[in-house]
């Protein structure tokens, strides 16, 4: 019989994929939105189309010293589940009751965006330290659900 992985492991394998693609220079972030057993866009860590790769022009945040967590706008890229959401969008593809798979939990930005993007369950990986998210994620019926790869015990984050 052939061994193959499980739902969850075959999705989070490809936003793990995904985040090979991502330029941010502080960290690399994939994302996957799944429906019905099936991706329907990917995103990771980036800026907009046409606009010059951070390792290009070197990360503002690291220029200004911000902490990572904190002041979002301060930075010239987009987080990957932004980026899945907007590629969902950019080719007409609903996202109501989708899941979402993700390298890191999302940050109170993107918990917003998802909540409003229908999406009701979002598997991560790795945490990432922000408190207002996880509450944000409650208040609005968002599952948070952390995985483990059966491969790795930090999800591939060391």
């Amino acid at each position: 019989m052939i061994k193959r992985p499980d739902w969850n492991t075959y999705f989070m394998e490809f936003a793990r994929l995904a985040q090979t693609r991502a330029v941010c220079l502080r960290r690399k972030v994939g994302a996957v939105i799944v429906k019905d057993r099936m991706v329907i866009s990917t995103g990771y860590n980036g800026v907009p189309r046409g606009v010059p790769h951070c390792d290009v022009v070197g990360c503002l945040r690291d220029k200004l010293k911000v902490p990572s967590g904190q002041r979002h706008e301060l930075c010239r890229g987009l987080h990957a589940e932004q980026n899945a959401i907007i590629q969902a969008a950019y080719h007409g593809v609903q996202t109501r009751g989708a899941e979402m798979y993700c390298t890191y939990r999302p940050c109170i930005i993107c918990v917003k965006m998802i909540i409003n993007a229908g999406i009701k369950k979002v598997y991560f990986l790795a945490d990432y330290d922000d408190p207002m998210s996880e509450q944000m994620a409650a208040d609005g019926g968002l599952e948070l659900i952390r995985m483990t790869m059966p491969d790795d015990e930090d999800g591939g984050h060391k």
